[in-house]
């Protein structure tokens, strides 16, 4: 399976070699040193684009974020958030950050490039997975959130779009805007909120939280955040609520992405977001008939809106999960050593082979005006 049919010659296979990271600070700093094949992800302040290092030959994920966009959506903390948090991080599992820089106008962000596609094309392409895809990827992804969260990091943005798949198979979780650190200070006003329309990726936060509205935190209570973050068929029912939210937000996001998987459809959905987030607040789930007897109790589990009872966040922390009998036939130990066959092999001819993602025109998204020296303090350690 793939994202999408390609005609032949469409594939770029570069000759890879090793980039010194002086490099990547000289030519960030002359952006004519990149050749920009094409853009293959956009959104309301930026966009992800190809970029070769002449002088290495090697391809990159150069991320583009306009500055005086990226102020005017409040989303200063929420860029700052994915630079720590993918600067501190380190697993085979998750998308590397390799430089960053800014000038002017732009901030930018040097990272892996994954060339395989979103899990959400090849899920879209084929309507839903079956049970062993779905459990491959469901135990490369708990690896991951068990890694995070060993950190004290909330990821918070868990869907198939933000799942990548590499040249082999083996799944990436990128885009880090929405992480968070937990500590035992609170969030500020919660910002613009992204919904899953494909064709607007961060859209307008929908206002169910008052600015400035924050319910006390027991001193003896796991470190919680009070941001709305987050596409709404995956919000946790504390993050509706606004009652402080922590890991459980990933298990439950989780068990959504479990059941998308393997039904083709989310557990809670309506036109409506609010609808959405009425049915996720009463936590009925109407289970196809197809799928199996194991993988609807773990879900279930998962899916609990009382999160002090929820699979994950218990005592035994994400061993629980993996003690779960959906997964007995698994070795956990071979997981994150990618020894698991993948279900999808990407049709991949080189590491600058973008045809499994779906390419954007460059436009005059280039000409953002430059901001004042006062804003542009705001990203001085960028």
């Amino acid at each position: 399976m793939r994202a999408s049919d390609k005609a032949p010659g469409e594939c770029r296979p570069p000759r890879l070699s090793p980039v010194e990271p002086a490099a990547w600070s000289r030519l960030l700093r002359r952006p004519r040193s990149h050749r920009r094949p094409e853009s293959w992800s956009t959104g309301t302040f930026g966009r992800v684009q190809l970029v070769q290092l002449k002088t290495a030959k090697r391809f990159f994920a150069l991320k583009v974020m306009s500055i005086p966009e990226v102020i005017r959506l409040k989303q200063e903390q929420h860029v700052h958030n994915e630079k720590s948090v993918l600067k501190e991080v380190n697993h085979p599992f998750l998308v590397k950050l390799f430089w960053t820089h800014h000038d002017e106008r732009f901030l930018y962000m040097l990272m892996e490039f994954v060339p395989g596609g979103e899990l959400f094309s090849y899920l879209r392409n084929c309507g839903r997975f079956s049970n062993s895809a779905g459990l491959f990827y469901s135990a490369e992804i708990v690896c991951a959130l068990e890694y995070l969260h060993s950190k004290e990091i909330v990821y918070r943005d868990l869907k198939p779009e933000n799942i990548l798949l590499d040249k082999d198979g083996h799944v990436k979780l990128t885009d880090f805007g929405f992480a968070k650190k937990l500590v035992d200070n609170r969030d500020q006003a919660p910002g613009p909120h992204k919904k899953r329309d494909k064709e607007k990726p961060w859209g307008e936060m929908l206002p169910l939280v008052a600015a400035g509205e924050r319910p006390d935190q027991d001193q003896n209570s796991p470190p919680r955040t009070w941001t709305l973050c987050g596409t709404p068929e995956y919000l946790a029912p504390e993050v509706i609520q606004s009652k402080g939210h922590g890991r459980a937000v990933d298990w439950w996001a989780l068990g959504i992405l479990i059941f998308e998987m393997l039904s083709g459809f989310p557990p809670f959905f309506d036109d409506n977001p609010f609808g959405i987030y009425q049915k996720i607040l009463a936590g009925r789930i109407d289970f196809p008939r197809h799928l199996d007897f194991n993988v609807k109790d773990l879900i279930r589990k998962l899916l609990v809106v009382d999160r002090t009872k929820r699979l994950g966040n218990m005592k035994n922390g994400a061993d629980d999960v993996k003690r779960h009998r959906w997964f007995r036939t698994l070795d956990w130990d071979a997981v994150p050593q990618r020894k698991l066959k993948p279900p999808i092999q990407p049709k991949v001819c080189g590491e600058g082979d973008t045809s499994n993602f779906e390419p954007y025109p460059d436009n005059d998204w280039t000409t953002a005006p430059a901001v004042s020296a006062k804003e542009l303090e705001l990203f001085k350690n960028f």
